[in-house]
């Protein structure tokens, strides 16, 4: 019983530890880079975590279905991830609906006006055809894929994991993730991009486990919503 109850302390302080370590690195990685190429120091740190965290999965023989992108044999799963990508919209729309209206009927008048960081962030990309396909190219790679793996699939399995026997685990991992998410964008968005984004990385968070901890519908929704944002920079219809 002893050895039991060791081999799961064990495995929480383990959790912890990748936790910390790997939220060290994003978070660290990015504020090195930031004097340099601030406006690309983002994806570019998140691409060394999610390397670095290959290299130590692989070493520890952990699979990437086990963060979420779990394979689709057959055609019905395959077919399955556009109503589950359709569920995940109503999820995200909620969630920003949450935080206009939430903020609103709060009296936050920070969540009415869009920081000056937000345009600057992207740079001069209305009609900047190369500007414009790079900035699809990361919302694909760094944002759709990159955010969901990091903060979805491996900070709510090792949340879970390091809170494993206590009530309400799922719950706890899902709320800090999305805090987190939330954080990571405070830089460029203030408070309304953290009460924003940590919304609709709590809607992720709760589509992630609903279904079953795959990814890929979510990875959809995020990279197509991203696009259409940076179509309409690009198109000038944002203004």
């Amino acid at each position: 019983m002893g050895a039991i109850v060791s081999e799961k302390n064990s495995g929480r302080l383990t959790a912890f530890v990748e936790i910390i370590v790997f939220l060290t690195i994003a978070l660290g990685s990015k504020q090195l880079l930031d004097p340099y190429i601030w406006r690309y120091a983002g994806p570019a740190s998140l691409l060394i975590t999610l390397t670095l965290l290959a290299i130590y999965m692989r070493r520890r023989g952990m699979s990437w279905a086990s963060l979420g992108l779990k394979p689709l044999p057959g055609l019905k799963p395959k077919l399955m991830v556009l109503p589950q990508a359709l569920l995940t919209f109503a999820a995200f729309a909620a969630a920003v609906a949450t935080a206009i209206f939430g903020g609103e009927a709060l009296g936050w008048e920070f969540m009415s006006k869009i920081p000056d960081g937000v345009e600057d962030r992207w740079g001069d990309i209305k009609d900047n055809l190369p500007l414009y396909l790079l900035w699809i190219t990361i919302a694909w790679g760094s944002a759709a894929f990159g955010e969901e793996v990091f903060f979805r699939g491996f900070m709510i399995t090792r949340l879970q994991a390091a809170f494993a026997g206590v009530k309400f685990a799922s719950v706890i991992a899902v709320v800090l993730a999305a805090m987190l998410f939330g954080f990571v964008h405070i830089y460029y968005q203030g408070l309304r991009g953290f009460v924003t984004t940590g919304l609709i990385g709590l809607a992720f968070g709760i589509m992630f486990l609903a279904l079953k901890k795959n990814l890929w519908p979510i990875m959809l929704v995020h990279g197509i919503v991203d696009s259409i944002g940076f179509t309409a920079r690009y198109l000038g219809l944002d203004s």
